[in-house]
């Protein structure tokens, strides 16, 4: 197996004018540039065992990112700390000219091996990204650009907030605001159906939504909650930038605390049979009629 890869390997960097490096003692060296960790010598193909094919364990200092897209956006990050990538030789080649440019060093690994890394649920598209989690923001520090900002009210379902945050990042959302106690890890299933969101769109982590709510409006935002119950359409509810738009969980939605400390309260009016929608469903829908209604 080793021998085909290094011939496929040689075909591709003569097919694109690279040129194989002279063996040298140390790391070698693989044809992204960076370097290749060796295999401890327990290391066997089919091993059950992820640590004997150089992953790190998994913990809260870990942040485990895959999928093409999410591993993509992430290498071209500047503010994620890159540590080894895991990837087949397909992925690889696919993500060739952003592992090139980030350095990260490679480990050429089957879908078994990251199968048995994330669980088989896990689609991986045969890469995983080992990275260090993103620093930690404030909400004093949210960057005012769009005006327009996210705050979810313990919606703890990883694929709602990653499909959350790829809307924010679609819609050019400043930051997202989450609860520590009560919001999925910012890595795996999250950054995998955020589809590279999650690098663009800050996430910001607070103890005490009450409190940040208050400190929004200390600094200027509208602060409207999403509310079946409100009392009017979203359309028809005054908006003026900076505007925070306050998202409950499916179910339970706003908490009491939480509808107290919004500004208004707008419903999404459905003209159809079906009333309701997934929450990130609404939340695109919300950003859109706000962003049109922002309009200058």
């Amino acid at each position: 197996m080793t021998r085909k890869l290094a011939g496929t390997v040689e075909a591709r960097m003569k097919k694109h004018g690279g040129r194989r490096q002279e063996k040298t003692p140390g790391p070698s060296r693989n044809d992204f540039g960076a370097r290749k960790a060796r295999p401890a010598r327990s290391a066997r193909v089919g091993s059950e065992n992820p640590a004997a094919r150089g992953f790190r364990r998994p913990s809260p200092e870990l942040a485990a990112i895959y999928g093409c897209h999410a591993v993509r956006e992430a290498l071209r990050n500047p503010r994620r700390q890159c540590l080894d990538l895991f990837a087949t030789l397909a992925a690889a080649e696919k993500l060739g000219p952003d592992i090139s440019a980030r350095g990260v060093a490679v480990h050429e690994v089957d879908s078994e091996a990251l199968a048995a890394r994330l669980g088989p649920e896990a689609v991986h598209q045969g890469v995983l990204l080992e990275a260090r989690p993103l620093p930690a923001l404030d909400v004093t520090e949210i960057e005012r650009k769009s005006g327009l900002v996210l705050a979810l009210d313990q919606i703890t379902d990883p694929h709602n907030v990653g499909a959350i945050l790829r809307t924010a990042a679609a819609f050019a959302v400043d930051a997202v605001i989450v609860t520590e106690r009560h919001a999925p890890e910012f890595s795996g299933v999250l950054a995998k159906t955020a589809s590279g969101g999650l690098e663009h769109v800050p996430l910001v982590e607070v103890v005490n939504l009450a409190r940040a709510l208050d400190r929004l409006g200390d600094a200027g935002y509208q602060r409207v909650g999403l509310d079946s119950e409100g009392p009017a359409s979203l359309e028809k509810t005054a908006l003026s930038a900076p505007v925070a738009l306050v998202l409950g969980a499916e179910g339970k939605g706003l908490r009491r605390l939480t509808r107290e400390k919004c500004d208004t309260l707008a419903r999404l009016d459905m003209p159809g049979a079906i009333k309701s929608l997934n929450v990130s469903n609404a939340c695109a829908v919300a950003l859109a009629l706000t962003r049109a209604r922002l309009a200058p």
